[in-house]
């Protein structure tokens, strides 16, 4: 793949919609429709979705950057108030197309894959929940600057919610658990609010399932997520096998970590530091991190290598943790130009490799893929694109000590498949959890804490929290910004996990083979549901029973080897 004339994140501009262009656009696409020209008509509609789709992301973006600035916030505020306007006339148009008499010029102008997603789709909306759409967006939009203002004193710092990072894996335990108690009071001084927001997505959202005829949210929620080749029985059996085959592992290496140490006891603010020698962190500051990564990058593969400086040179990378940005990182994309951009927050710990290398795995997924016929296709779901950035976590191993030093490359490795270990659990448990609200979405907000509590237990029965008040009171989940914004998200995260570690077991046979087999799959984007994409590349479905044991136990393997 060649990298076209290059572009910069400063050139690109998306003009603001309204809902009398909106109205015209879509007027113009539906006569086009109705004279029988279905090509042009479904050619205009893909370029309109990527034209809205841009300036929706240019949106979020600019606010994500800076949550403070009313401007940013005004153009956010306006752009939830249009988007369910536009998701009408969307729907309208995908319902007309769905409804006529010649299936098969619908699939051969859209893609059958892109008309067996519009069928997901229609079932998501009506007119009569606009307003509770623009309503959920609002209530997401607070919870992002109400956790974008944390301010914490610290170490003789005041840093916000990702600048407490590096307190929270210090090896002074002391620190560790000051660092704990302060992020555990910031939520606990919240909490209130917190649980409101929540209270109000859950009831909002249950009532649009309700209008949309669906008994809850569950149902709608797995439709948003474009969920078509599984359902909730299939991610509850796999949750079990998490349980089952994980949780009794990752209590054992906890156990092994107590002994190591010689603590009393494993509380929460002990159980992300792995490494005795204290995690290993990146050579370097932000500068050093972003070259150490196009070196990285050009051992690995020249078109990777070619991608990644065309993104650092056009300026899609924004990477330096600052107040009131956005927590945590994202990759989106800019449709009309074909270029993703990577959103994250560096604060000189580990995860900052983490986060280069797992959304440079969507972004070269989504660059790969984006001269696909559809917009559609460009993004697969969630699931699916999480086993690109998952995967190409783990495929950066070998070249791990271009960022944290030769020495330290092996217990990076060791500390990383540790964490991807410790994280399936937590994510069944988060899983599991929501499951739970949305089936009752008449608890109140004491029983949900009850509820995490219970399902904490069970997934992650090691968890102890000390003296730390929220915690222990079963608000933890607050911390999880997927829960708030985006239902059902979380595992994807397990599902992708037991594919990439697939990919990470072919790797250490034949790295060249494995490497070639990710950058096919990545080419596929979301040109056909998951499970038929993870067939694709050869890989087992997590559905499958043993699939996730065989994983783990090479994890497992390497760990106890090492």
């Amino acid at each position: 793949m060649d990298i076209e004339t290059p572009i910069r994140f400063s050139d690109i501009t998306a003009a603001t919609p309204t809902r009398e262009t909106l109205e015209r656009d879509y007027a113009a696409i539906n006569a086009l429709f109705d004279d029988g020209d279905i090509a042009e008509a479904a050619a205009r509609f893909d370029r309109l979705r990527r034209e809205i789709g841009t300036w929706g992301a240019l949106v979020e973006l600019r606010f994500q950057q800076n949550t403070d600035d009313a401007e940013a916030k005004a153009a956010l505020d306006y752009r939830d108030e249009l988007l369910p306007t536009a998701q009408n006339h969307e729907t309208g148009l995908k319902q007309r197309m769905l409804a006529h008499d010649d299936r098969t010029a619908i699939v051969n102008a859209a893609g059958a894959h892109a008309v067996a997603l519009w069928e997901l789709d229609v079932g998501t909306f009506r007119p009569e929940i606009e307003a509770d759409l623009e309503r959920e967006a609002k209530l997401s939009a607070r919870y992002t600057e109400l956790t974008a203002s944390a301010q914490i004193q610290i170490d003789g710092r005041i840093v916000n919610y990702e600048g407490m990072a590096p307190y929270r894996e210090h090896l002074d335990r002391a620190l560790r658990h000051e660092a704990e108690r302060k992020i555990d009071g910031f939520f606990g001084d919240n909490a209130a609010e917190l649980d409101q927001i929540y209270d109000d997505l859950v009831k909002l959202r249950h009532g649009m399932a309700r209008k949309l005829g669906y008994d809850n949210f569950i149902a709608l929620g797995y439709k948003r997520m474009r969920r078509l080749d599984y359902g909730p029985d299939d991610v509850a059996r796999y949750r079990d096998a998490i349980a089952a085959h994980v949780t009794p592992l990752v209590a054992r290496l906890m156990e092994q970590r107590r002994e190591t140490f010689g603590w009393d006891k494993v509380f929460v603010w002990d159980e992300r530091i792995v490494d005795p020698l204290g995690n290993p962190t990146p050579l370097g500051g932000h500068d050093e991190l972003v070259a150490a990564g196009q070196a990285m990058y050009d051992r690995m593969d020249p078109e990777i290598a070619r991608f990644y400086e065309a993104m650092n040179q056009g300026g899609f990378l924004d990477l330096k943790n600052r107040p009131a940005k956005g927590n945590g990182g994202f990759c989106t994309s800019f449709d009309t130009v074909g270029m993703p951009f990577i959103f994250a927050n560096f604060v000189g710990t580990s995860g900052d490799i983490d986060v280069l290398t797992h959304e440079m795995g969507h972004a070269f997924q989504y660059f790969s893929s984006r001269a696909l016929p559809s917009v559609d296709y460009v993004w697969p779901g969630s699931e699916t694109a999480e086993i690109h950035s998952m995967s190409f976590e783990l495929l950066t191993y070998p070249h791990a000590g271009l960022l944290v030093g030769e020495a330290a490359a092996e217990r990076y490795r060791r500390m990383h498949l540790v964490s991807v270990l410790q994280t399936l659990p937590r994510i069944a448990c988060l899983d599991h959890f929501q499951h739970e609200i949305y089936a009752k979405p008449e608890m109140t907000p004491a029983e949900r804490r009850a509820t995490w509590r219970r399902l904490e237990h069970h997934y992650m029965p090691w968890r102890d929290y000390g003296d730390l008040a929220n915690g222990a009171d079963g608000g933890w989940w607050q911390e999880v910004l997927h829960l708030y914004l985006v239902p059902f998200y979380m595992i994807d995260y397990a599902l992708a996990q037991c594919c990439a570690l697939q990919f990470w077991t072919r790797s250490r046979k034949n790295y060249a083979v494995a490497l070639e087999d990710y950058i096919a799959l990545c080419r596929r984007g979301g040109s056909a549901p998951f499970l038929e994409l993870v067939r694709s590349a050869g890989l087992i479905s997590p559905f499958e029973p043993g699939a996730l044991e065989d994983s783990v136990a090479e994890v497992s393997r390497s760990l106890l080897s090492s």
